[in-house]
């Protein structure tokens, strides 16, 4: 068989791990050719490739990144290049394209599926948001930075006598900063799915000064949003790609606490750094397991699937499932975290 894989949005810790695990199964275990789209869809759709063989992926177990690189294509661009796809795979004599992406990604995975093309899809993103799988690679490793820098800003708000507001990734949902202040035993958490009452949150961190203590830490996802009618917030509108804009929450909450507490309060926006560097053993690990089973996957011809993880099994779900809705953090698990806050 001959089978293209891509690499699409965001980069993510384990990626280079998936299209080295993809490359082994088919090459090795099947006498497969493999090739690697570069850039994402925008290969896929311009033709743009490279050959993948052992010697290719040799090496690249842990490193961050993508060897193919990535790029966020329009949606309108997709749809419209629906057939322009199915001739470049025949083309090509391409039996089947693994893509590995988050949201986006699979989105457009499921309309090129629906559009006949023979695809299986490998989930990634470090937000953790990609529904019916337990968990995606990338994850790990991101709440493991962002758990690092908020153990190393204690000890620097602590000297200073300060609030410190940690902004964390996480668009639409708060696994991140959920897991990464639970771990750090931050003094509060904010995330999407709990529109926040800024008087609310400075009381509780008040009420931190209040017992005598000398700083606090906010943990806070770069999605979060106050509740309507308690605190002015511009949202920001949306990019060419239709992703929303955001416009600095811990800025914002920075200032507003200070105002409010009359304690000196920094924002620290951790970004990017949350997504680079080399993977966990984790990651690694499940990223590998994804590529091996989409490789079998292909040769089933499950195609209109991805891989997923469900307890410790990797299983096939339909990508129209996974698209549906996002997995969000739900009101017990913010419950735990509260009472260990």
């Amino acid at each position: 068989m001959r089978i293209g894989v891509l690499t699409s949005g965001g980069d993510c810790p384990g990626l280079n791990a998936v299209i080295r695990s993809v490359v082994h199964r088919a090459v090795v275990d099947h006498g497969d050719e493999v090739i690697g789209f570069h850039d994402g869809w925008k290969g896929l759709l311009e033709c743009d490739y490279r050959k993948l063989d052992l010697e290719a992926v040799s090496g690249i177990l842990a490193r961050g990144g993508t060897i193919l690189g990535s790029s966020r294509v329009q949606p309108a661009q997709l749809r419209n290049g629906v057939e322009v796809a199915k001739n470049h795979l025949e083309e090509l004599e391409l039996d089947a394209v693994i893509p590995i992406g988050g949201e986006g990604t699979l989105k457009a995975a499921r309309l090129l599926s629906d559009g006949g093309l023979p695809i299986v899809g490998v989930p990634k993103t470090i937000d953790n948001d990609i529904a019916v799988t337990d968990v995606t690679f990338g994850f790990d490793t991101a709440v493991g930075v962002a758990t690092e820098a908020l153990d190393r800003l204690k000890t620097t708000a602590e000297s200073h006598q300060r609030v410190l507001i940690v902004e964390v990734m996480g668009r639409h949902t708060g696994w991140i900063a959920l897991n990464s202040g639970m771990a750090a035993g931050a003094h509060a958490i904010v995330v999407p799915e709990r529109p926040f009452d800024i008087t609310e949150l400075a009381e509780r961190v008040g009420a931190r000064f209040a017992q005598g203590k000398k700083f606090a830490i906010v943990v806070v996802a770069e999605g979060a949003k106050p509740r309507p009618g308690t605190m002015e917030y511009d949202e920001g509108g949306k990019d060419i790609y239709g992703h929303e804009r955001f416009q600095g929450i811990a800025r914002e909450l920075s200032l507003q606490l200070e105002q409010r507490l009359g304690k000196e309060a920094r924002p620290v926006i951790l970004g990017h750094v949350q997504r680079g560097g080399t993977p966990t053993a984790y990651d690694r690990v499940l990223a590998t397991r994804f590529g091996w089973h989409a490789v079998e996957a292909v040769h089933r011809g499950e195609f209109g699937k991805m891989t997923a993880l469900q307890g410790t099994d990797i299983v096939m779900a339909p990508l129209a499932e996974a698209v549906e809705t996002l997995k969000t953090v739900p009101d017990e698990r913010y419950a735990e975290a509260e009472c260990v806050l």
